[in-house]
């Protein structure tokens, strides 16, 4: 079962970190910090600069996490998240299938995350080098929660409005 976790871990992780590697970096075509946060800003998240830096650090940082093994389950909590916003945002309204820009890719990957957050990294994992290990299921469940409240607040951005600057009167 170790085994297949690493390998799990390995192909999700790396694919989640290479995703964040476009919107950050502009690696393997992606836009870069600029090109992502206008892409997200155009579907009305706000501030959109701060929430692409946010999206795009949890894919490139979680996704390492994950692969690696490292400081268990942040990582898949970070993807987690950014999945769930995805979903919400860009894919739900194309339904389903991947090839009309549906959410099948990232419901797999946040089902993947999750099914892993909860079994926890196995035995082939630095974690499990260095001793490190964080309370379960105590952590996996307040990190759900503060995920949930995270993504929450991203789509709630759409909705966001500044108030209207008001002329001093008389």
């Amino acid at each position: 079962m170790d085994i297949a976790l690493l390998i799990l871990r390995i192909v999700v992780g790396l694919t989640l970190a290479a995703h964040g590697a476009q919107k950050v970096l502009g690696w393997f075509g992606g836009p870069r910090i600029e090109g992502f946060a206008k892409g997200l800003g155009s579907m009305g998240i706000k501030p959109a600069r701060a929430w692409a830096w946010v999206a795009g650090l949890s894919e490139l940082a979680g996704g390492l996490l994950i692969a690696l093994g490292l400081l268990w389950p942040a990582g898949p909590l970070l993807g987690i998240g950014s999945m769930l916003v995805a979903i919400a945002t860009v894919h739900w309204s194309k339904g389903f299938f991947n090839s009309k820009g549906g959410f099948e890719f990232p419901f797999v990957m946040l089902g993947s995350m999750l099914a892993m957050g909860l079994a926890g990294p196995g035995l082939v994992a630095i974690d499990q080098l260095l001793g490190f290990r964080m309370p379960e299921p105590l952590t996996v469940l307040v990190g759900l929660v503060l995920v949930v409240l995270g993504a929450g607040s991203a789509l709630a951005s759409r909705f966001w409005r500044a108030p209207a600057v008001r002329p001093e009167l008389g």
